[in-house]
């Protein structure tokens, strides 16, 4: 009795695996192809860089074409900016971190960017990690741009920074004329990116 058990047991099962993997070719349309053949794609993406499936004008916060949030944040040096008051000046506003290795690499960028045309590009550096010392991060890499500090995430979160380094280009009417996700590592490019 027990091995009669066991067969239709093996048999029941056998019969339903068969049944499960069973499918009608005439139920494929040809766009249910097509479909599957769209998630079929390898994506990497490294750090910092962002997949050129993904338009620009797709990513969260802010995008190019977009009026810049205003915000007011303390320097270093304890004094106030106000973007807004930087109007009629093409400013860039780079969202960095203490910890982040692309954000190091591009420090040096900016700062001969800022030593070379920092008279007609203002250069604001964001930084979203105030709790840990800044000061000493600009002094070793002897950073002059202003440096300010997001000490509540306001403007983090207002720009929905998803990733640093994230570089924003705003022209001298307060619009965002390109939006950089990932480090700037060579002069040429932002040069590029501010004409």
């Amino acid at each position: 009795m027990k091995s009669v058990f066991g067969v239709l047991l093996v048999t029941l099962l056998v019969f339903s695996f068969y049944m499960e993997n069973q499918s009608d070719p005439s139920s494929f349309s040809e766009s249910a192809f097509q479909q599957a053949d769209a998630y079929d794609q390898l994506i990497d993406i490294e750090e910092g860089e962002v997949s050129e499936a993904t338009p620009v004008e797709n990513l969260p916060g802010p995008n190019v074409g977009d009026r810049a949030i205003d915000f007011k944040l303390d320097t270093l040096d304890g004094k106030s900016i106000t973007l807004s008051e930087l109007k009629g000046k093409k400013v860039i506003v780079n969202f960095w971190a203490t910890w982040c290795p692309p954000c190091k690499e591009e420090m040096p960028v900016m700062q001969e960017f800022y030593t070379k045309y920092g008279k007609d590009v203002e250069v604001l550096a964001i930084n979203i990690d105030p709790q840990y010392n800044v000061k000493e991060y600009q002094k070793s890499l002897g950073l002059s741009f202003p440096i300010l500090l997001d000490t509540d995430d306001k403007i983090n979160n207002a720009y929905d920074i998803l990733t640093v380094p994230t570089t924003f280009v705003i022209n001298e009417q307060g619009i965002i004329t390109h939006k950089q996700i990932g480090a700037i590592t060579n002069l040429d490019s932002l040069k590029t990116l501010v004409k």
